[in-house]
């Protein structure tokens, strides 16, 4: 065998087991994570990095987990209604959403993101902020599993609990008691459409001091809302319609 085959032999076997391991082991992560509440994400490892290296000495992280029966129905439907309409029926990926960016790009007009829910909790979960080609295809990879392994509800129940919906405060746990000193099973739709209007920008935009357009955009996520037809949406089987603009 020519010396160059086997060198080349030699350096692609280990490196075929290296790939191999890494793909078994992230999918074992989510595998495990379908069962278990993760104990923080990667956004919220960099904030606290952010905050150390920046030396911000009142900086607090507040989240705790809470599960899918003791959070108000109302929740998970604004933020479908906010962000996804149609997460409940979609792989991952909407097609037609990232079809629209892409033409709007044409067009001239300012690049604006087609994350589903799905894609947001992968990158939250897993991956650092930032714009890459190695980053967006890790997102691609990490959506793919989590879709082909958890059910739609717990992809909604991790990503209530993981959002960050204010600086420093992340899932509906923390944030309802920070904004509105309830537990999130006592959050009626008016408040859950506010957490989810702060959802864009959430270190800007403040749940307790709404400014006028969290308070337009609270408004059109409840008209989302109460046109999804409630929280049993969640739960429809037939095609949704959804209803563009904000």
């Amino acid at each position: 065998m020519p010396p160059l085959r086997t060198a080349l032999r030699r350096l692609l076997r280990p490196l075929a087991i290296l790939v191999v391991s890494w793909l078994a082991l992230s999918w074992l992560v989510v595998l495990v994570l379908r069962f278990v509440p993760p104990w923080t994400s990667a956004v919220m490892m960099e904030r606290r990095i952010d905050a150390l290296l920046h030396d911000e000495p009142d900086f607090r992280l507040r989240q705790h987990w809470v599960p899918w029966g003791r959070v108000s129905g109302y929740v998970p439907l604004a933020m479908v209604a906010s962000e996804d309409q149609k997460f409940p029926f979609h792989h991952g990926f909407d097609l037609e959403q990232i079809q629209d960016a892409l033409d709007d790009a044409d067009d001239g007009k300012r690049l604006r993101g087609a994350s589903t829910i799905s894609q947001q909790v992968a990158k939250n979960l897993f991956l650092w902020n930032g714009r890459s080609f190695m980053r967006k295809g890790l997102e691609a990879y990490y959506t793919v599993l989590i879709e082909l392994t958890w059910p739609k509800r717990r992809i909604l129940e991790v990503y209530m609990n993981i959002a960050e919906l204010g600086d420093g405060i992340y899932g509906v746990g923390a944030a309802s008691e920070a904004y509105f000193h309830v537990p999130p099973a006592r959050l009626g739709p008016a408040q859950a459409a506010r957490l989810a209007a702060v959802l864009p920008s959430p270190r800007r935009l403040h749940a307790d001091r709404p400014s006028a357009y969290v308070q337009r955009r609270t408004q059109w996520i409840l008209r989302q809302m109460q046109h999804l037809g409630g929280p049993g949406y969640l739960d429809a089987n037939h095609p949704p319609r959804v209803r563009r603009g904000h």
